[in-house]
């Protein structure tokens, strides 16, 4: 019987240890909030939620050596399968020529797990554009959306099976948070979408995958250590990372400070992305719950402080809601907001509105949508109206899961 001391060959990440714990917990990254003004939504299967397996890129140097050993493999063979999986997006190791044929079983059960399953799919634009619904190791089901455009390729990834936060016009909102998402399972999504790619299975031939943004379902900043550790295997060069550019790599948040405070210190190019949707506290508390936690002024300082830190211009993402958020009076104070740290430090996409079915929460009209970008454009604020995907198929995120997901409650 195989035994380790890191690595647990039941497939499982161990738990964190209760330092770690408190420590992200204190830093409000982590997901959680049960008291105070903002409480998390959770899922009623939360409480039932699962570690799933553990993949390669889930272990450090020294795991993977460990599990090597463990199987009487030398170093070498890890740096192997690691350059099947970044650099030929290659998982079934019974392929794998250059290793030895009679340890490929274990070491595809011990280093590649499956993790994700596509249960369905849905295309629109001409094929450019793919949502799939995936299924992870205990049933539970997240969305990614690869968007096929002339000069890039974009992938919108999950983080989170669900979301916490509880924004109203969110589909992913309504169903609640089950769990964090392994990195194993973030870069899951990332290999296949760069196979189909290269395969030249997306409309258009093959090409390469060249953006990712942290746009699907979750909030990014609940799961930071996963989401950190996938970004830095997205960016490295192969056999560690899959070679696409952190300047490439968009990680979005609806504000959660802590989490912005330490991206800026990570010393990686990323485009932040602040999902603000609105400029008055008084208004974002209700389209933002989390506003009750980190409110405007905290999250639009913490914002400025990245650009600062990284150089990188700010994205400030606004969804246009009809008659709530997108009248002239909300796009004056929007810039009069951004415009008081004196610098031309955001860029702001108006998003119209994907509605939920049944949803009070409606697409602004498009005279609105037009005053809205000039009043931003007239005070010199840089914003383009976002080009929306996939309205026909289920195109909000959250959309395709809620059909397969029960219903969430607020604690």
């Amino acid at each position: 019987m195989i035994r380790m001391k890191d690595v647990q060959m039941t497939g499982r990440h161990s738990d964190m240890t209760q330092h770690e714990t408190q420590e992200d917990a204190a830093n409000g990254i982590t997901p959680g909030g049960t008291t105070g003004a903002f409480r998390d939504v959770l899922a009623k299967d939360h409480a039932r939620r699962g570690k799933p397996p553990l993949h390669l890129v889930d272990m450090n140097a020294e795991q993977r050596i460990e599990a090597a050993n463990q199987l009487g493999l030398q170093p070498f063979r890890v740096k192997q399968l690691a350059n099947h999986y970044f650099a030929h997006y290659a998982v079934d190791a019974a392929r794998f020529t250059d290793f030895p044929e009679s340890m490929r079983q274990q070491a595809s059960r011990i280093f590649l797990p499956r993790l994700i399953n596509e249960v369905t799919r849905q295309t629109a634009d001409e094929g450019t554009t793919v949502k799939t619904l995936w299924e992870l190791f205990d049933g539970a089901r997240i969305e990614s959306v690869l968007m096929r455009y002339p000069k890039r390729t974009t992938l919108c990834i999950s983080s989170q099976v669900g979301c916490g936060m509880g924004c109203p016009f969110c589909a992913t909102g309504q169903l609640g948070l089950t769990r964090n998402m392994s990195a194993g399972e973030i870069l899951e999504q990332v290999r296949v979408a760069a196979k189909a790619m290269r395969d030249g299975d997306i409309a258009g031939g093959p090409g390469r995958l060249s953006n990712v943004v942290f746009m699907g379902m979750g909030e990014p900043m609940g799961n930071y250590r996963a989401v950190i550790s996938a970004v830095r295997q997205m960016s490295a060069l192969p056999p560690n990372g899959f070679g696409i550019s952190a300047r490439n790599i968009t990680v979005s948040t609806v504000g959660v400070v802590p989490g912005i405070n330490k991206l800026a210190k990570e010393g990686l190019p990323l485009r932040l992305a602040v999902s603000l949707h609105a400029p008055t506290d008084a208004l974002r508390d209700e389209l933002v719950p989390m506003n009750k936690r980190f409110n405007t002024t905290q999250v639009l300082d913490a914002a400025h402080a990245y650009y600062l830190a990284s150089k990188r211009r700010v994205s400030i993402e606004y969804a246009l809601m009809r008659g709530i958020n997108d009248q002239a009076e909300h796009a004056r104070e929007l810039a009069r907001r951004l415009n008081h740290y004196g610098d031309d430090w955001v860029h702001v996409n108006p998003i119209p509105l994907n509605p939920i079915e049944g949803s009070r929460w409606t697409a602004s009209k498009p005279q609105d949508e037009r005053q809205f970008l000039e009043i931003l454009h007239h005070a010199g604020i840089t914003a383009t109206l976002r080009d929306t995907r996939g309205s026909d198929i289920d195109g909000a995120c959250g959309q395709l899961a809620a059909k397969n997901l029960p219903v969430a409650a607020a604690v």
